[in-house]
C-alpha cells in the first residue's frame, strides 16, 4: 500500500450531510481494507456522525460547509479530520441530567482512548479548526463486536 492515502469530502452545514459523511468514510474505507460490519468500522462511523453533526449544529450557520478528510499513513494509522470554518474550538458542556445534547465530544474523547487512539484541535488559516482522531489501523484485528 501506498506511504499514504487520502480522502475527502466538503459538503454543506445542513443535517443530511452527516449522513452522506458516514457513507463516504464508509466506502473508502472499505476501499482501503476495513472489513464491513467490524467493531473498527462501527466505531469510526460515530465518531464521524458526532464530529460532523458537531460541525453543523454548533457553528450556528458561520460555517457553510465542513470538509472530511480521512489520512491513512504508512499503513498504520488512520486520520479522520472534520474542518469547519467557525473560530469556537469544542468544549466540554456540563451536561445536565435533562440535557438532551452536549455529550457528542465525551462520546468522542471515549471511543477516540478505548482505541488507542489521540484526538487534536488544529486552527485553519481561515480561522476556524479541524478536530484530528489519529487511530491505530489495524484492518485484520477484530474485537468484541466481530466474534459474536
Amino acid at each position: 500500500m501506498a506511504d499514504l492515502l487520502e480522502s475527502s469530502m466538503t459538503l454543506p452545514s445542513d443535517p443530511a450531510s452527516v449522513s452522506v459523511a458516514r457513507r463516504h468514510v464508509t466506502v473508502v474505507l472499505a476501499d482501503w481494507g476495513l472489513p464491513a460490519g467490524s467493531e473498527a468500522l462501527d466505531t469510526i462511523r460515530l465518531i464521524v456522525s458526532e464530529l460532523t453533526t458537531n460541525a453543523v449544529q454548533h457553528t450556528f450557520g458561520q460555517s457553510p460547509t465542513f470538509t472530511v478528510t480521512l489520512l491513512l499513513e504508512r499503513d498504520e494509522e488512520l486520520r479522520i479530520g472534520v474542518t469547519d470554518s467557525h473560530p469556537r474550538w469544542p468544549q466540554r458542556l456540563p451536561a445536565a441530567v435533562r440535557q438532551d445534547n452536549g455529550r457528542g465530544m465525551v462520546i468522542v474523547r471515549s471511543l477516540t482512548a478505548h482505541s488507542g487512539g489521540r484526538l487534536t484541535v488544529t486552527p485553519t488559516p481561515d480561522g476556524g479548526k479541524t478536530v484530528w482522531i489519529a487511530l491505530p489501523w489495524n484492518p485484520s484485528a477484530t474485537g468484541p463486536a466481530d466474534r459474536n
